[in-house]
């Protein structure tokens, strides 16, 4: 039966002081981030469940993490409703670049496949892209009969295409060469 087939967990990791909204596994099966309504964000060892780094730096509830597919494990990305993205150095704990340019809570981020920039997608209808290099904002996607929130970003495997679920239910394809 159903109930026979739950799953035990199998532990618990020490918590943040309010929601957990976001995860991830972090370079292993062994260490996992968290994204918190705390304002920080956090890496905790899933086999013992201890906190190993903690991360101070947004100002509001973090919505949104995630880690370079071609990186070596070493930065992250958070954001949130400070309307801010933040670029982590996991080995310093410190926050190493800031983005901002969004006029409500940031609900998704996502780096592009070759690590060099990122998307985010918010409250206020846009997708923008950022450039880490340049260390600014490239482009902002929007249109004027997109009134909803972006909930989800995520870039083709090439990186050439962006895509945004938004609330009405729809999927926004967009060009990232293209602004």
């Amino acid at each position: 039966s159903f109930e026979d087939d739950i799953i035990q967990k199998k532990r618990q990791v020490a918590t943040h002081t309010s929601y957990m909204s976001c995860c991830t596994f972090l370079r292993s099966d062994n260490l996992i981030l968290t994204g918190s309504g705390d304002s920080t964000c956090a890496i905790w060892d899933v086999e013992s469940g201890q906190l190993i780094q903690n991360f101070h730096g947004h100002t509001g509830d973090v919505f949104a993490i995630d880690v370079p597919k071609c990186d070596t494990g070493n930065t992250f990305i958070s954001a949130g409703a400070d309307k801010h993205s933040l670029v982590w150095d996991i080995r310093s704990g410190q926050c190493v670049q800031s983005f901002e340019g969004h006029e409500a809570d940031i609900n998704t981020v996502r780096f592009h496949p070759n690590g060099d920039a990122f998307a985010t997608g918010s409250d206020d209808a846009t997708c923008r892209l950022f450039d880490l290099r340049a260390d600014r904002q490239v482009c902002v996607y929007e249109k004027e009969s997109i009134l909803f929130p972006v909930n989800g970003v995520d870039f083709s495997l090439s990186g050439r295409i962006l895509f945004a679920g938004y609330g009405d239910y729809r999927v926004g394809v967009w060009d990232s060469l293209k602004c």
